[in-house]
Formats: structure tokens, C-alpha cells, sequence
């Protein structure tokens, strides 16, 4: 196992292209870490810097308390797993698990056992006379595992790994890493741009951004406490409705003033909504925080139904809020009304979030519904 510490790394390409800046980042010893972000934000070179497939421009890389800068990628003993799975179309299924060994001149007794052991965790036994033009995809992803499994690495590095599968696959091969993580308790970092993937696998999600890592913790404290506008609308499907609005003054009380509602500010604002009196700010509402039912101590809106999506275990509901915004909602499957009809939905208030319009940050909350990770 390894614990493995970014401090202070960028990358500059020589374009002068910033593709990492100043990221810092503790990979706790057999955790399973995932990278999120969108195209281009920096995770999979990111990635490649730890296992010394890109170079560096300023910062330190330490993998089990070694400073790793100049160390050659295959002394990192790291195993890296590629999105196109990267295996070699001549060979078959054992020659590609035994390769890496090979390579290192391992004894053909031992070489036999790891690829034995491997190819039995991953269900692959019946597949090792078989070449890569002869698996399906899902086959080839536990190649690419395997051959990453046989090397007896200290820690596994996931591109993308399950991004060129279908739904139904990518669903099964999700449980199949968590389990085999379990199973093995390696340091894992996985990187993708998928939200289900992060929310469902990792027991840490560091979200990064145009090259700088935005929020780091939980998969459960970042859904419940995004940390500014862009992981807020990022994560989740669909994102988190954002809508512009006002903090003013009513009696001495603040309120929320979005179009033409007027909301009461949650109790756990309260103490930060005064000196904000009178400035922008933008109010978020997961689509599964709003009902298409009265509830208590909600708040009962009216809307109008642009559109329906059954998906069948639940519904989402496209509807305008009249003079402020469109919005989604998820409420239950047997939500059946035409397009165009008007219909009162309610959200509690105390499950808003607030953010400054200037910074787009989190405005801070009294207490918040869960502890941060780190």
C-alpha cells in the first residue's frame, strides 16, 4: 500500500499552457481517491505526473514518504490502467497479463501463480488463450486490471477506465472495482469525468477545475456542502438549480428575494445574511429537495410544466417558475400532467444553499450537515 503526497505541483507546458497549478493533495495509505472534473481540467495529467508518465514543472511528488520527482516511472512501482486499455493485439490474454513480469525476468513458476491468482479474481480464467480482437469490451477493461494486478503494485492508477464501456457494464465493473479495492486494500486513484462513478466508488472526491483542485472530501459532504457555483452545478444529474437573487432587509429580518418570491433566509445563514443586506447572491435547490406535494414548514411555489421525463424509478420535471427561472425537479414515477399545466410544488428552506454572486463561494453556514473531509 502507499500514501502518495502532491505538494505544490504544477504543470506548464512549453506553449505556456497551464495544465496544473499548484495542486496539493494527500492520498491517504490504501484509500480509494477519485479525480473529478470536466475535459481539460488537469486530473488525467494529474495522474501521469504520479506515475511519472509527464514531467513536472515545479513541486514535489511523495509516494511512501519518498520524494518520487526523479525517480523512473518503473521504479514508482505503481500500476497504471489506460482508458483504451492499452494491450497488445498479438498477444494473447496470459501473454498480455505476464508481460510486466516478463519483463523483470520473475520466475516462470511465480509469473504462472500471479496470473493465475488474477485472472481467477477477475473472472478472466476462461479467456487466457484468447486475443484482445476476441474479448468484448468489458473483457478487455479486466485484462487491463489484471495485468495491473499481476504486478503486486503498492497503488493503482485508473484513467478513465470504464468511460468506453455501456451503461450496463460500466454500472457492473463500478462494483467490481469497489470490491476488488476491498478485497485488496491498495491506494487506488481514480480518475474521471463521470459523477455517478465518483459518488458511488470513491471514499474521497477531489473536484478540480482549469487545472486547480476545487473541493476535497466525501462523496456525501461534497453533494451536501459544495464548496462554490461550479461544484454545486457540476455534480449531481441534473445539477443543482441556480437561481439569481438578492439578500435585503425586512423589518430588521433578512430575506431572500429571487424575481418575485420572497423566501425567509435559513436559520443556519442567519448570522452571515445581515452584513450581506442590499448585495447579489445565488440561491441553489437540488431538483430532489422540491416536491410536487405540500410539506411541512415548505415552501409552496407555483409553476409551470415545460416538460416530463419519466425514467421509471423516478421523474424528472422541467417547470418555470413565472418571472424567475426554469428549474428541475425529481419526484415520484407516477407523476403523469400535460405540458403547459400550472401545478403548486413546495421545497423546505432550510436545504437552500447561498452563494456570493462576486466570489462564488459558499456563503458559510452555522453548522453544517456534515463534517468536511480533508
Amino acid at each position: 500500500m502507499a500514501e502518495i503526497r502532491l505538494e505544490n505541483v504544477s504543470k506548464v507546458y512549453p506553449s505556456g499552457v497551464k495544465a496544473v497549478e499548484d495542486v496539493s493533495l494527500h492520498i491517504r495509505d490504501g484509500e480509494f481517491m477519485i479525480l473529478l472534473g470536466p475535459s481539460g481540467c488537469g486530473k488525467s495529467t494529474t495522474l501521469r505526473m504520479i506515475a511519472g508518465l509527464e514531467s513536472i514543472s515545479s513541486g514535489e511528488i511523495h509516494i511512501q514518504g519518498n520524494l518520487a520527482n526523479e525517480i523512473d516511472p518503473r521504479d514508482r512501482n505503481l500500476a497504471f490502467v489506460f482508458q483504451n486499455y492499452a494491450l497488445y493485439p498479438h498477444m494473447t490474454v496470459a501473454a498480455n497479463l505476464s508481460f510486466g513480469l516478463r519483463l523483470r525476468h520473475a520466475p516462470q513458476e511465480e509469473i504462472s501463480r500471479r496470473v493465475a491468482e488474477a485472472a481467477s479474481m477477475l473472472g478472466i480464467g476462461t479467456l487466457l488463450d484468447r486475443k484482445p480482437s476476441a474479448l468484448s469490451g468489458g473483457q478487455r477493461q479486466r485484462v487491463a486490471l489484471g495485468r495491473a494486478l499481476v504486478r503486486d503494485p503498492v497503488a493503482f492508477l485508473l484513467d478513465e477506465p470504464l468511460s468506453n464501456l455501456d451503461a450496463k457494464l460500466r454500472a457492473g465493473m463500478r462494483r467490481e472495482l469497489v470490491k476488488l479495492h476491498r478485497t485488496l486494500g491498495r491506494t487506488i486513484v481514480h480518475v474521471t469525468h463521470d459523477q455517478v462513478e465518483a459518488m458511488t466508488m470513491g471514499e474521497r472526491i477531489c473536484i478540480m477545475n482549469e487545472g486547480r483542485i476545487v473541493q476535497v472530501g466525501s462523496p456525501l459532504d461534497v453533494y451536501l456542502n459544495p464548496a462554490n457555483l461550479f461544484v454545486a452545478g457540476f455534480l449531481a444529474s441534473p445539477p443543482m438549480n441556480l437561481l439569481q437573487a438578492r439578500i435585503e432587509m425586512n423589518d430588521s429580518r433578512p430575506i431572500l428575494r429571487c424575481g418575485g418570491l420572497s423566501l425567509p433566509i435559513p436559520s443556519v445563514y442567519a448570522a452571515d445574511s445581515i452584513p450581506r443586506a442590499g448585495t447579489p447572491v445565488v440561491l441553489g435547490i437540488r431538483p430532489e429537495d422540491i416536491y410536487d406535494r405540500e410539506i411541512p414548514g415548505g415552501i409552496s411555489i407555483e409553476v409551470k410544466i415545460v416538460a416530463v421525463e419519466a425514467l421509471g424509478p423516478e421523474t424528472v420535471v422541467v417547470c418555470e417558475i413565472p418571472a424567475v427561472a426554469e428549474i428541475s425537479a425529481k419526484v415520484g414515477r407516477s407523476f403523469t400532467v400535460p405540458n403547459g399545466s400550472v401545478q403548486r410544488f413546495s421545497f423546505d428552506p432550510s436545504q437552500l444553499h447561498i452563494f456570493d454572486a462576486r466570489t462564488t463561494m459558499a456563503v458559510r453556514r452555522q453548522q453544517a450537515c456534515i463534517q468536511s473531509g480533508s
